[in-house]
């Protein structure tokens, strides 16, 4: 028997994002995710991938967060 579908059924588009931040790794996923929900609609989830930073003189210039961000199609 062939499934009709329901509201309960996902689809969703995977993409990656990289945010940065000078403060945290906390504030860069926040500004990827704040970023990207200017023009993607309907973001319903995120896992960090990969968390890296720059040094600038013996201290943490910034961080570097890589995100898989998940959103359903319409």
């Amino acid at each position: 028997m062939a499934s009709t579908g329901s509201d309960s059924d996902h689809v969703y588009k995977v993409i990656e994002l990289v945010g940065t931040s000078e403060t945290s790794v906390d504030d860069a996923i926040k500004s990827a995710i704040s970023r990207a929900s200017k023009t993607l609609k309907h973001l319903r989830w995120f896992e960090a991938i990969q968390t890296r930073g720059h040094i600038e003189n013996g201290q943490i210039g910034h961080y570097q967060v890589t995100l898989k961000v998940g959103f359903t199609l319409e």
